[in-house]
């Protein structure tokens, strides 16, 4: 599972990376719609969110 944390700035750098448009703005930053991430399995050799995030505020959970 992939998360966005409190830490986040509202960059917009992780929305036009995402391939299956799982990321908007949450009431205080951006968050996941679990119900479509997909993990970029398929699309990225890694979650393009956690790769571009510049303060490190994509969270991965296995």
């Amino acid at each position: 599972m992939i998360s966005i944390n409190e830490d986040c700035i509202n960059c917009d750098m992780c929305v036009p990376e995402c391939p299956v448009e799982a990321i908007d703005m949450g009431e205080a930053h951006y968050q996941i719609n679990q119900s479509l991430c997909v993990e970029c399995e398929g699309f990225y050799p890694e979650p393009s969110c956690y790769a571009v995030c510049p303060v490190d505020a994509v969270d991965i959970r296995k």
